[in-house]
């Protein structure tokens, strides 16, 4: 492995990480180079980052490295952290949540079958947003995670309970259908 790519190896591996660092050992193991190999790429990165017009900086805390803001750049980390930029959801998001709110508590193998797609990352992203939880385990064999909405999904769509959600079709109970109402609501309540 070249220098080039063991210094943007280390840079990828330490961004990943984020606050939990790695050490110097670690960095050899994952990138099988040597110690000393490893300790001249963070000098070098370090000095790099030292850059006035660079944001970030390179430190080493407790033996560990890692990505850190600049002192000068931390009141806009502030704001970010006090007041988040309303992010809307993605279609996806949108189908998989009208389905769990629907049809709570579900299974990811269950939504998978209705959106006839994979679910995963459309379910992380709303347990990251707080909007769906893990609501037990299903009976049977692999004991599946069942998912339901949680609070804060009734408060960001202004329900007292889940009775308030719009009515389904009768004669069109389908996912698509599901999705498409949620997001007539979903937009309204923008």
């Amino acid at each position: 492995m070249s220098k080039q790519h063991v210094s943007a190896a280390i840079e990828s591996l330490l961004f990943v990480v984020g606050d939990e660092g790695l050490s110097i050992k670690q960095l050899q193991e994952l990138l099988d180079v040597s110690k000393d190999e490893v300790s001249i790429e963070l000098n070098k990165l370090m000095k790099e980052y030292e850059d006035e017009k660079r944001g970030l900086q390179l430190v080493e805390i407790a033996g560990q490295f890692q990505f850190a803001t600049k002192q000068e750049y931390a009141s806009y980390v502030e704001k970010l952290i006090e007041a988040p930029p309303a992010q809307s959801l993605s279609q996806a998001a949108l189908e998989t949540l009208a389905i769990v709110a629907y049809r709570q508590p579900i299974t990811r193998a269950e939504i998978e079958e209705i959106r006839g797609v994979k679910t995963e990352r459309p379910l992380q992203t709303l347990i990251g947003k707080a909007l769906l939880k893990e609501a037990g385990r299903a009976e049977g064999a692999g004991r599946a995670i069942l998912y339901g909405t949680t609070k804060e999904f009734l408060a960001y769509f202004g329900l007292k309970d889940l009775s308030e959600l719009p009515p389904l079709p009768e004669d069109e109970a389908g996912a698509e259908q599901e999705a498409d109402l949620f997001f007539r609501t979903f937009q309204e309540t923008e």
